[in-house]
């Protein structure tokens, strides 16, 4: 119909809470979308497991550096510039306080839950500020069942479905999916399901993306092409 208003812009993020770059490239984001107020988008968070490797434990954080950076030296440049990157976005990065490395699934279905009455953001960003700043273990069912009162979900029903299988496979599926996709790391932006923006590009780069989508779109619906 004309006159219609378009349908918002779909911004799928692949995303490991585990992953520091995803944390600084969802503030990123945001600044992004605060550039293009004109353009409606919608975000939506895709599982993505950075490390397949570690078990559903977890693992001593301090042995998972030594085994894949060979110690803190090995990653002490790496945390330096996210630190110092964070810093212009609000975050307070505390990798000394990080004691252990955790399996994501139980982190990644609470996301896919919170999506469902619309606190997938709020659950996303608590999460990462309590693992990067805080320190806590977000491998933890009972720390994510904390994390998500706080975010405005019923913690206690959290609980008891953490306990469960419940959505792990379907997780694991996306999660594969986005291996098949070719996602190689994270954070990735697929926008309106057009183009990939890699890495935790800075926020007028996402944002000439959108612009790009929208245009494209635009332009499609202007001859009749969409």
């Amino acid at each position: 119909m004309i006159g219609t208003a378009p349908q918002p812009i779909e911004i799928d993020v692949f995303s490991d809470v585990v992953c520091p770059w995803c944390y600084l490239g969802k503030r990123r984001l945001a600044a992004a979308l605060t550039l293009v107020p004109e353009i409606a988008a919608t975000v939506s968070w895709r599982p993505f497991r950075l490390d397949p490797t570690i078990p559903r434990e977890g693992i001593d954080r301090a042995e998972y550096v030594r085994r894949k950076f060979g110690g803190p030296d090995g990653v002490a440049g790496a945390h330096d510039e996210l630190t110092s990157a964070g810093k212009k976005v609000g975050i307070d990065f505390r990798f000394e306080r990080i004691a252990r490395s955790p399996n994501s699934i139980d982190a990644h279905r609470l996301v896919r839950w919170a999506g469902t009455v619309g606190r997938q953001d709020t659950v996303v960003e608590r999460m990462f500020r309590a693992y990067f700043t805080e320190g806590a273990d977000v491998g933890d069912d009972l720390v994510l069942a904390a994390l998500a009162g706080e975010s405005g979900i019923d913690a206690a029903l959290v609980a008891k479905r953490l306990v469960s299988d419940e959505d792990r496979a379907a997780v694991e599926e996306e999660v594969a999916h986005a291996y098949k996709i070719g996602v190689a790391g994270v954070p990735c932006f697929i926008i309106g399901k057009r183009y990939a923006v890699m890495g935790a590009q800075l926020p007028e780069t996402i944002a000439d993306a959108i612009r790009t989508v929208s245009e494209e779109r635009d332009a499609e619906t202007a001859t009749g092409l969409a």
